[in-house]
Parts: structure tokens; C-alpha cells; sequence
């Protein structure tokens, strides 16, 4: 038996972490341990608090079987780049509320492992050492929280006072107690996110940040539920039965995103990047915006893909798609338009030159680009990749629809290829009758 426990924990994927997220996870789950040994048996608990935490617990593990086939959808799409968000925290900040903190730790261990014992672990290879760590991080808020309440509520742990300036106060602390406990689990996550890979994009770690206010729901909801099971216990089916409504919500936002994000690059699907630039089109023509486009075209991608593989392939379209948003501007909008294909809208251009510069931007920027080929590791190749790419600005005066406004950028990417590859091309209406002039050192060209 301590032979296959020795052989488990050794197969964690911890170990094959990169240093930093090694150190950080010791520390937060060393630090946890310390805490829980230093704070928990001095905590004295009465009959009355462990009747609220078994009413808690039954609480959490009933909404957890109602619920797991929706949250294991869930886990299941989770990207490991981001958050993950769930609705532990409306019985674990009860729990903070109502009970001692040696039974608030507990509970925050009880839902984490009936978590991992219903939903993570769904005859799948989990990681254990992420699931851990992370309960780690709530524990920490966790004592955080407490030693907030405990110097700001009136009556802690309890329910907030009368409907006076004492039940204010109490309701302050309550407020702050729930910001620094999500402060501190989302703030270690990320950091151990961001150490597991430090070439992410920053932008990438807060892909989902607008679901945080689902978790601010679940803390709220765990404030309603710290009243509910101290003064009417038998509401508790009510805050399962919206915890259903809340996980489905969870559930349908999930596909909404993966339905508008690219797979392979991140970037935005095609039909999601087209429905966005069009309203982004509008609001440009609303404001007397001039916006611009481009169409990004990874050269040779065939021969990338017949030479190295797929694989090596979708490599090289993350590589393109990471450049380019590291080199544009937050408010521009890229996606991915198919194939080897990335599109960009630029609002408030005013000139081709704007558009230009951006274009020559990411080109230049591909261009210094190299990926090593998947071949042996005794002499593995050096793998350049260059796009061509096709601009065109808005067209003042003469009003056109987005399809034809990437249409004319279409054409000039088409000319950046005839012309060689590697360079960019501005199409340039009839009426303008002018090109902008390129940079001296550039690939630049009007299209003709």
C-alpha cells in the first residue's frame, strides 16, 4: 500500500513543473499546513456549529450531485491557461460566516474533496497536485476572511446585527472578508498560471475575468445561505435549487465562448471576429472613425504542414496568432479567418499610413520569428515563417459593407502574394487615385 502511495506521488505532474510553480506550490501548500496546524486546534466548537456544518456539507454535496454532470462538461472544456470558476465558495464563505474557523477549513477541505471525488475525477487522469493547490489558496483567503470578521463583526462568528449601524458595519466587514478571500485565490492562481508558461500573452491570463462575477454571485449567495442556515435551515433546498439555475448558467456561457474562440490559436472564430467587426464597422461610421483591415497569410503553410507534420503546423498558426496580438492595439480585434488565414480590424486609422505601419509592424515581426522543427534533438532545424499580408482602409465618402470592405483587402493580399511573398500590399480605391508612400526599408507596396 505505501509502495503504490510512494508511486502515485511520484507520478504527479508537480515535479515536472518548471521551478517557479514547484516553489510557489510548496510554499502556499506549506504555508496552508502551518495555519491550519497553528489555528485549528485551539478552536473550540459546540454541538449547535457542528449541526450548521453538517447542514452545510449536506448542502454542498447534494447541489454537487445535482450539478456534476454540468461542471464535469465543464472541467472537461476548461482551458488549464485561464481561472477555473465554480460554486464551492457559497457553502465554504458560509461556512467563514457562521462557524469557527478550525469547521470553515473544514469545509472548505469537505467540498474540495467531494469536488475532486464526483467531478474532477471522472475516471480521467487528473492533477492532483493543481486540485490541492488550489485548496490551498482558499484556505489562506480563507483565514484571511476570518481574521477580518473577527475584528469587524460585532458577533462572529454569527449573522450581521439588527438592521442598525451595527448590522452595517457587520455587512462591511462581510464585504471585505469575501474581496480579500477572492483576492488571494486569484491572485496565487494566476501566478501559478503565468510561471507554468512565461511566454503567455498577459491578456490570455484574463480571458475569463468577466466570469469572476459569477464567482462574486457565489460569494454573495454564501452570505444568504450563512442567514438561512442559522435562522431557518429548512430554505437550505432553495439555495440548491439556484445553485442548479447558477450552474447552468455557468454552462451556457462556456459554450457561447467556445463557439466564438479558435481552437487552435485562441484568437476569435471567424464567425464571431465577423459579427464584432461589423458592429465595431458601425460604431467607426457613427464617431467619423476611419477603421482599417488586414489579412494576415502564413507563406508556405502547405509546405510547413507536408514537411513537419500537422502538429508542427498548428505550432507555427499559435506561434503567428500570439505575434500578432502582442504587436497590435487593445482595442484592435483579431481572429482567426481560416486555414492559415488571420484578420484584423484597426479602428480610428485616418490614414494609409496608419494602416501601413501596423501591417509592416507584424510582418517584421513574423519575420523574426523562428520555430525549431520537431525533428531529432541531436540537430534540430531552424524553422523561419514569414506572412504576406493585405491592407486596406475605409474608404471615406463612399459607404461599403464589411464584406466588401475584406474584400479589397483580399485583393491586395492576393497581390502580396503574386509579388513574392513576405511584403504587404494597400488596396487603394479609384477614387483616392494615390498610394501611400512606404517605409524606406519595407516590404510595402499599393496594390495594383
Amino acid at each position: 500500500m505505501n509502495g503504490r502511495l510512494r508511486e502515485w506521488c511520484l507520478g504527479w505532474a508537480l515535479w515536472r513543473a518548471p521551478k517557479p510553480v514547484l516553489v510557489l506550490v510548496t510554499i502556499v501548500n506549506v504555508a496552508a499546513l502551518i495555519l491550519t496546524a497553528t489555528l485549528t486546534p485551539a478552536t473550540r466548537v459546540t454541538t449547535h456549529e457542528l449541526l450548521l456544518f453538517g447542514i452545510l456539507a449536506a448542502g454542498a454535496w447534494i447541489s454537487m450531485e445535482l450539478t456534476r454532470h454540468i461542471e464535469r462538461r465543464r472541467v472537461y472544456g476548461h482551458k488549464s491557461s485561464v481561472a477555473y470558476i465554480d460554486t464551492k465558495a457559497v457553502w465554504s464563505f458560509a461556512a467563514v460566516i457562521v462557524l469557527p474557523i478550525a469547521l470553515a477549513a473544514a469545509m472548505v477541505v469537505t467540498t474540495y474533496a467531494l469536488a475532486w471525488w464526483r467531478v474532477k475525477n471522472n475516471g480521467r487522469p487528473g492533477i492532483p497536485f493543481r486540485w490541492i493547490y488550489s485548496c490551498s489558496t482558499v484556505l489562506l483567503g480563507t483565514y484571511a476572511a476570518a481574521a477580518v470578521l473577527a475584528a469587524g463583526m460585532e458577533n462572529y462568528p454569527g449573522t450581521p446585527g439588527s438592521a442598525d449601524m451595527s448590522g452595517l458595519i457587520d455587512l462591511g466587514a462581510i464585504a471585505l472578508a469575501a474581496s480579500l478571500r477572492w483576492g488571494i485565490n486569484y491572485v496565487l492562481v494566476l501566478a501559478a498560471i503565468a510561471m507554468a508558461d512565461p511566454t503567455m500573452p498577459t491578456r490570455q491570463l484574463f480571458t475569463n475575468f468577466s466570469e469572476q462575477l459569477l464567482d462574486a454571485g457565489a460569494l454573495g449567495l454564501g452570505m444568504v445561505t450563512a442567514a438561512v442556515v442559522v435562522n431557518n435551515p429548512f430554505v437550505i433546498p432553495g439555495i440548491v435549487i439556484a445553485m442548479v439555475a447558477l450552474h447552468r448558467g455557468f454552462l451556457v456561457h462556456q459554450y457561447q465562448l467556445a463557439s466564438r474562440v479558435d481552437t487552435k490559436t485562441g484568437l476569435a472564430s471567424a464567425g464571431w471576429w465577423h459579427e464584432y467587426a461589423d458592429q465595431m464597422l458601425a460604431k467607426s461610421l457613427e464617431r467619423s472613425e476611419t477603421p482599417g483591415i488586414l489579412i494576415v497569410d502564413l507563406d508556405h503553410f502547405k509546405s510547413i504542414n507536408d514537411t513537419y507534420g500537422h502538429p508542427f503546423g498548428d505550432e507555427a498558426l499559435s506561434a503567428v496568432a500570439h505575434e500578432i496580438l502582442a504587436e497590435i492595439r487593445d482595442q484592435d480585434a483579431c481572429g482567426r479567418w481560416g486555414g492559415e488565414e488571420f484578420v484584423v480590424i484597426l479602428p480610428n486609422m485616418q490614414t494609409e499610413s496608419d494602416v501601413i505601419a501596423v501591417a509592416e509592424r507584424v510582418r517584421r515581426r513574423i519575420e523574426s520569428l523562428v520555430l525549431i522543427s520537431p525533428e531529432s534533438a541531436d540537430q534540430p532545424e531552424r524553422v523561419p515563417l514569414t506572412v504576406s499580408v493585405g491592407a486596406a482602409l475605409y474608404p471615406i465618402g463612399n459607404k461599403i459593407s464589411l464584406d466588401e470592405f475584406l474584400l479589397a483587402a483580399d485583393g491586395a493580399l492576393y497581390s502580396a502574394k503574386r509579388g513574392g511573398r513576405n511584403r504587404v500590399r494597400l488596396a487603394v480605391s479609384e477614387s483616392q487615385q494615390r498610394s501611400a508612400l512606404p517605409h524606406p526599408h519595407s516590404k510595402t507596396e499599393p496594390a495594383s
